[in-house]
């Protein structure tokens, strides 16, 4: 059934409550305990609430157990709760993306809803200070001492509004509150991984969210893919690449699809896949690599995964060989193929989706280069300094395609070229004739993700014409249904870095208008601010993952595109 309304949950789902106010509540909290008499400073009974919530979780009755510790009297259990829950707000704000979200939610005709438990006082005086009302067709302040059952609060709410929970839909931060009520009632939930809950595991499998998201925007997009019929367990999403590009693509898209499928370059010769190839007759193991890492279930795992297989020995006669890669080789000798030694280590990861090569030859990628000369190998590929690439082409005439990965893209509702580095990461599976002729042959939505920089050695001075162009070349004329690229400038100080080692910023041009291709633009580039994962050697300026699998699921489920928080545009 389509999906007519959300119910929001307020605290970290529309507004940064972990960040901005439990710090505050919990200062004073132990201001109030320290001044009724606890034997200890602030600043003790401040971490110690921390640590005690970090260490068994955000149920854990922290207040008992500091003034267990303390021997004190049990009354300051109370006055804890008191100064903890008082209506004192501090200043707070949505997230960036929840006003714009809600009115395209509006604009398409859902009915929205608010539903927030707590004091009462304290819930109206945050609802005001967000400015949140006039987005929502009711809201409802539930308080916690003397309010009604969530359930019950949730069934009286859909009387009123006459609507069908089945089709309707709980945005929260809670799996064990909000989110398993709303399950039990039949209605779909969607989990905002934010705040002290979010590594909440459910209780029973039965109670696990329908989607897990980290940001806002994402909201229309699933319900618009729910509304035609193409929930996570149905969308097949196919991404051809390597590099940087193509983890990125898969670490978004696990928001949704279930079944993800990567096709890996093996062309790659340098640093420690180059050695492996070279010594073990081996393809090279470092995107197969990567993907799997993006793959993993949890975003915890995902981490954890990328520290282990991205570490590097420093010493001896192991120095510069990843540990992800050695796994990956004692795999393939184990299982006496790429291949297979693929699947085991899925198999071992538990990783949702699969990660394919898009050949099991032993070749590489060569190029002629405009002054006439011809290179060998990604690694002279890719060199700088050198000659513009005017051509590139496979060592060997006679590569053919891993069936499986032909298979993958006939089955796909999406498949997704890029990004990724030009001609080392894209173009060279294109390069194998099996693969590019299943994209032809494929019915699926085809949608190239255009470079946000240009990268040294092989696209110097490209705009975002001569990607295009590039792509067509060795994929066909008319095959491409879209093409997606960034219209998010970052700031001059930014840029400056990145030109100091010889990118530039992919601008648009007038030549893409000659190309008979459908162009999206959209705020794809990554928050800047934050600590990032760098997949490869490179730290280019690179796509933001959730942005960028929202715009591709965005241009196939035919919504318009994301243009930052401020306002949404075609």
């Amino acid at each position: 059934m389509k999906i007519k309304a959300v119910i929001f949950d307020l605290d970290d789902t529309l507004y940064d409550c972990t960040g901005s106010l439990i710090d505050a509540s919990r200062r004073r909290a132990a201001k109030a305990m320290v001044e009724a008499g606890l034997p200890c400073t602030e600043e003790d009974a401040y971490q110690l609430q921390k640590e005690l919530t970090e260490k068994h979780g955000p149920y854990h009755l922290v207040f008992n157990e500091i003034v267990n510790k303390y021997h004190a009297d049990n009354k300051l259990v109370n006055i804890a709760y008191k100064a903890y829950n008082s209506s004192e707000v501090s200043e707070i704000k949505p997230f960036p993306d929840v006003v714009h979200t809600l009115k395209e939610l509006k604009e398409r005709g859902y009915k929205l809803f608010l539903l927030t438990v707590g004091v009462h006082e304290r819930q109206e005086k945050k609802i005001n200070i967000l400015g949140l009302k006039p987005y929502f067709d009711e809201i409802v302040i539930n308080d916690q001492e003397i309010g009604l059952l969530m359930e019950d609060c949730i069934c009286n709410l859909a009387g009123r509004h006459n609507l069908n929970l089945v089709e309707t839909i709980m945005v929260g931060d809670r799996v064990r509150e909000e989110l398993r009520i709303a399950k039990s009632l039949g209605m779909t939930t969607i989990q905002m991984m934010h705040g002290r809950f979010k590594n909440e595991p459910a209780v029973n499998e039965c109670d696990k969210p329908d989607h897990k998201i980290k940001r806002i925007f994402q909201i229309p997009t699933i319900l618009q893919l729910r509304n035609i019929g193409k929930t996570p367990d149905k969308l097949r999403i196919l991404a051809i690449g390597g590099g940087t590009g193509l983890p990125i693509m898969l670490e978004g898209s696990k928001t949704y699809s279930k079944h993800l499928a990567a096709v890996v370059t093996v062309t790659d010769s340098g640093r420690s896949s180059g050695v492996l190839r070279e010594e073990f007759g081996m393809l090279p193991p470092g995107d197969a690599r990567n993907c799997l890492v993006a793959l993993s279930e949890t975003e915890e795992q995902e981490r954890e995964l990328y520290q282990l297989f991205q570490y590097r020995f420093n010493r001896g006669s192991l120095e510069g060989m990843s540990l992800g890669n050695l796994l990956m080789t004692a795999l393939t000798d184990i299982t006496g193929s790429f291949e297979q030694a693929i699947k085991k280590a899925s198999k071992i990861l538990n990783i949702r989706g699969k990660v394919l090569p898009s050949t099991l030859a032993n070749t590489h990628i060569c190029a002629e280069l405009e002054d006439g000369k011809h290179v060998e190998e990604e690694f002279n590929v890719r060199a700088v300094g050198k000659s513009p690439i005017k051509r590139v082409f496979l060592k060997s005439n006679d590569v053919v395609p891993l069936p499986e990965t032909v298979e993958e893209i006939l089955k796909a509702d999406i498949v997704v070229i890029g990004p990724g580095s030009l001609y080392t990461s894209v173009i060279t599976n294109l390069l194998v004739s099996g693969i590019r002729n299943a994209i032809r042959a494929s019915k699926a939505k085809k949608i190239y993700v255009c470079n946000i920089v240009t990268q040294p050695g092989q696209t110097d001075r490209y705009k975002v014409s001569d990607h295009i162009k590039a792509v067509i070349k060795y994929l066909g004329e008319g095959v491409l249904d879209y093409v997606i690229v960034n219209n998010n400038i970052p700031r001059k100080d930014i840029l400056d870095r990145y030109q100091k080692e010889g990118a530039e910023v992919v601008l648009m041009d007038e030549g893409v208008y000659n190309l008979n291709v459908n162009v999206k633009k959209a705020d794809l580039v990554e928050d800047l601010n934050q600590k990032r994962i760098l997949w490869e050697k490179q730290d280019l300026l690179r796509h933001d993952p959730d942005k960028l699998a929202d715009s591709i699921c965005r241009v196939y489920a035919n919504l318009p595109m994301l243009a930052g928080a401020k306002h949404l545009t075609e």
